[in-house]
């Protein structure tokens, strides 16, 4: 089988499918592509109009979206357990994650491309909001999904790290910073972020 090829920039949304990639186990090929390159690249538009990351390369099919690649991978690879055997819940929070919580970080990071003002804080405490939305939904439970982890807590991890930025920073809040602390323990996740050239908080390793 031909390796899988991730289009990816540190510490964008290619974070969860390159760490999933990791936890599958499959052979893959990290390009990387800056900002400037994504757009300007034509080779690169006729794989994805939009010139941003990720871009997921298998053989003669190409995925966008980094939700869209997860879901892919979990159907592809079922061993590995990316989604649970009940799917309701999981479909709920990855769609929650990328078409609302993403969104709104979005629009904290970049406000000027929605028309500054008042934009960025707006954006902050609705991003706040949704944080804490999830860290109630972490009540006597380690992953969000079902009783193992699955994409939509690599999806999350990428998230919380986002929040990081956030003058509340999401991993503040006592069940995300434990969730934070259980993905980074996986294996595929400590590869993406080695791979990825990520810091880590001062806080990890702390009980």
């Amino acid at each position: 089988m031909e390796p899988l090829i991730l289009y990816w920039r540190p510490g964008t949304a290619a974070m969860a499918p390159h760490a999933a990639l990791a936890e599958i186990g499959v052979e893959y090929r990290l390009v990387e592509i800056d900002r400037d390159a994504a757009q300007s690249d034509a080779a690169y538009r006729a794989l994805n109009p939009l010139g941003v990351v990720p871009t997921l390369v298998a053989g003669d099919l190409v995925v966008t979206e980094s939700a869209a690649i997860l879901l892919y991978l979990a159907e592809r690879f079922p061993e590995a357990r990316l989604a649970p055997d009940e799917r309701a819940d999981f479909y709920r929070w990855l769609v929650f994650m990328t078409n609302t919580m993403q969104t709104c970080l979005l629009r904290f990071f970049y406000p000027e491309r929605y028309g500054g003002g008042e934009v960025e804080r707006v954006a902050a405490d609705e991003a706040g909001r949704l944080f804490d939305v999830v860290e109630e939904s972490l009540v006597a439970r380690d992953w969000l999904v079902g009783e193992h982890r699955t994409a939509a807590d690599l999806f999350l991890f990428m998230m919380t790290r986002w929040g990081r930025r956030l003058e509340s920073p999401a991993w503040d809040r006592p069940r995300l910073r434990g969730h934070f602390q259980r993905t980074l323990a996986l294996p595929g996740v400590g590869r993406m972020m080695s791979e990825q050239g990520l810091d880590l908080p001062d806080w990890v390793g702390m009980a």
